[in-house]
């Protein structure tokens, strides 16, 4: 019997085509979802953006290594100075600004996410919503905020107080990640196999 899959073209990166193109779509989701803006909140360094809805759907759908390459691929179009950021931002000094470690930690927290939604044994909403905590904010905020009080000089307890401004909105980011992912795996089960992750 012959393995079906050994006449899928595959990248450079060890992708199959298909799975190449899912990585795209959700680098392209993540930047859209910065069309809206970004929301300066109480004078805080980092704006308010949708993209982090974006990380949590790319590792719960895609899984661990996907949905991180779906972040590096959408931070890379950033890095060339497209303006795929929040606010039409762009290019290197993205990467040197306080929102710096918030931007790595979307690649660690699209890892978490989809490392986690992968063990589950059902995908459930509790489940996923678990998973986005987790991943989606939890661990962003941990790369984030160290990141931030540094280039600021802001002390890391105050800059964990200012972040605590994102928090309402990121929970609701975090439940409408669980409600979408769930609808995913109902309509379309296959999309959340992750084999190689």
């Amino acid at each position: 019997m012959t393995d079906p899959t050994a006449t899928v073209p595959t990248t450079r990166a060890g992708l199959h085509a298909a799975d190449a193109a899912r990585v795209a779509t959700f680098a392209a989701l993540i930047a859209v979802l910065g069309l809206p803006g970004a929301l300066p909140l109480l004078g805080n360094a980092v704006p308010v953006t949708l993209q982090t809805l974006g990380v949590m759907l790319a590792g719960a759908i895609l899984g661990a290594r996907r949905g991180a390459l779906a972040v590096l691929t959408f931070l890379a179009l950033a890095a060339a100075g497209l303006p795929v950021l929040a606010g039409g931002r762009g290019g290197l000094g993205a990467f040197v600004g306080p929102s710096a470690g918030y931007l790595v930690g979307f690649v660690v927290g699209a890892w978490v996410v989809g490392l986690l939604v992968h063990r589950l044994r059902r995908v459930t909403f509790l489940g996923v919503l678990g998973a986005a905590v987790v991943g989606g904010v939890g661990v962003v905020y941990a790369c984030g905020i160290p990141v931030q009080a540094a280039v600021t000089g802001v002390p890391v307890p105050e800059t964990a107080l200012l972040s605590a401004v994102f928090l309402p909105g990121d929970l609701l980011k975090a439940v409408a990640c669980a409600a979408v992912t769930v609808g995913v795996a109902r309509a379309y089960p296959a999309a959340l196999r992750h084999r190689e992750d």
